[in-house]
């Protein structure tokens, strides 16, 4: 299909270029969206693959969580599916640890502060005579989210250094903190206090929804990049798959930029008058390598300064006997070697559901999140698979019928001291965006959410200068309970520590 001239062209076809291009599309702009794979989806995509014995089945990412206050996630995919039946509830998001230790999100008050109390006296672990050890001051600042003061006071402080200062015993830490914090893929010692706050905020403290989650109960696939693909089309905005941008030129004497493609087959050229830069950190490096008048030099730092985490591992595997019926259909997990958490496919999926029916097996997901580059793969699965013996100890015996073995390292670092040069949405260029879950955002935010979000924004930008309806972006409370008497206390203490020919003068 030669290449046309294109009003705004979104490169990246994961959640933020897809949520871009929709955004744009359904106020008239002309969009072409292009997608380096040969299907749409990004870190949540799926794609086909086989087993050994010809059956075929839709292979992922890994598994993901569909949190409800997920809020402009459901609303792009509402337009594939008004009433969200695509989506199913989860009873429960048991965690577990090595011997018994078990915490359940199950009937939990959704409202801060009872659902921290409820969760507390969940914990076996944690008695009265550790809470009275326990940093008060420094537990409260979950509580205190406040996007400006959090992150002066915070950011430049590791989360590990941050949840030492709590002085929680060490069962109680890795039920209460260690399984949440792995989630964001950072290590603790590499990890933004900051940025870890904004995310217990946002996945605990300051929305009304719980921990509770849904899933997709059939393949990414099917359930939504091929329906979604339909609406893009429906829409008219041109697809182009198996394209990657390579280059982008600023135009002197006109809005716009001269982009350079390259496609399986050969590379082209377009004009766009607008862009959104919809990619990976790995792949914007990339880009920017090869786009040396794209930007200022100060931007260009910013960008620079951005890099991805450690690798990430998932592991399925096709067992031939089931899992004790009372598994969780997930759970997360510490303390078991390099094992985050579990999943059960034949209990999530409809693919993995018949295969498991069909042969008397059971479909299994393990993840492990920021892996060191040192462990090879060969002692990752060792560890995987004892954290699973030691947890559901009926799979001991389990022979690996198939298994399919991803190493990923495209996730970005949320590093202390990062959060004044991560790059805004807005760039020096005024038909410049960005679009991804790197990207600074004000509202709060994680993972897809943050992904989806930040595609509306940018898409808010261009629609903005062209004097066309933004979309309407809905999100959690933008601080927390307590904010407003931590600043204000704050704000005391920096009065009372004055010099007092510092207060006379400003008297």
């Amino acid at each position: 299909m030669p290449l046309q001239d294109t009003d705004v062209l979104v490169a990246g076809g994961g959640l933020a270029g897809v949520a871009a291009a929709v955004t744009l599309a359904e106020r008239g702009v002309h969009v072409t969206l292009l997608e380096r794979q040969d299907y749409l989806g990004g870190r949540a995509a799926g794609w086909d693959d086989q087993l050994g014995d010809g059956t075929a089945f839709q292979m992922e990412r890994g598994f993901h969580a569909f949190f409800r206050q997920y809020y402009n996630v459901r609303d792009l995919l509402r337009r594939i599916d008004p009433d969200l039946a695509l989506l199913c509830p989860m009873d429960d998001y048991p965690l577990l640890g090595p011997g018994g230790l078990h915490q359940t999100f199950s009937g939990l008050r959704t409202h801060a502060p009872f659902n921290v109390i409820d969760m507390v006296r969940q914990v076996d672990a944690l008695k009265i005579r550790h809470l009275l050890k326990v940093n008060v001051r420094a537990a409260l600042e979950m509580l205190a989210f406040d996007p400006a003061r959090t992150f002066q006071a915070f950011d430049s402080t590791s989360a590990k250094s941050y949840l030492d200062s709590l002085n929680f015993p060490r069962d109680a830490r890795q039920m209460l903190f260690d399984v949440f914090s792995h989630s964001f893929f950072n290590p603790e010692d590499d990890m933004s206090a900051a940025e870890m706050l904004a995310m217990f905020h946002f996945y605990f403290m300051g929305n009304r929804e719980g921990l509770i989650f849904d899933v997709m109960r059939r393949p990414f696939s099917h359930a939504l990049w091929q329906p979604m693909e339909a609406y893009l089309a429906k829409i008219g905005v041109n697809i182009m798959k198996n394209c990657e941008i390579c280059q982008v030129t600023p135009l002197r004497r006109a809005e716009g930029f001269n982009v350079k493609i390259r496609s399986l087959a050969n590379g082209r050229a377009l004009r766009a008058k607008s862009l959104v830069l919809a990619l990976n950190v790995p792949a914007l490096g990339a880009v920017l390598g090869e786009s040396p008048d794209l930007g200022s030099s100060a931007w260009r730092a910013r960008m620079a300064s951005l890099r991805v985490t450690l690798p990430f591992a998932v592991w399925r595997l096709w067992l031939d006997r089931p899992v004790r019926h009372s598994r969780a259909e997930f759970a997360g997990t510490t303390g078991v070697g390099l094992l985050d958490n579990i999943s059960l496919y034949h209990r999530i999926e409809d693919e993995s559901r018949e295969w498991a029916k069909e042969t008397g097996g059971s479909v299994v997901e393990l993840h492990a999140y920021a892996v060191s580059p040192a462990v090879t793969e060969e002692a990752i699965k060792s560890s995987l698979l004892k954290g699973l013996h030691t947890l559901y100890p009926e799979t001991m015996h389990a022979r690996i019928i198939e298994e399919r073995w991803q190493l990923h390292q495209d996730c970005p670092a949320f590093a202390p001291g990062s959060h004044a040069l991560r790059p805004k949405v807005t760039t020096c260029l005024s038909g410049l965006v960005l679009a991804g879950d790197y990207v600074r955002l004000d509202m709060p935010s994680a993972l897809m959410e943050r992904a989806v979000m930040s595609g509306m924004l940018a898409a808010n930008h261009l629609l903005e200068q062209r004097k066309l309806p933004k979309a309407p972006i809905r999100t959690i409370a933008p601080r927390g309970m307590a904010a407003l008497a931590f600043r204000g206390a704050d704000a005391y203490r920096r009065m009372r520590d004055r010099p007092k020919n510092e207060a006379r003068s400003s008297v």
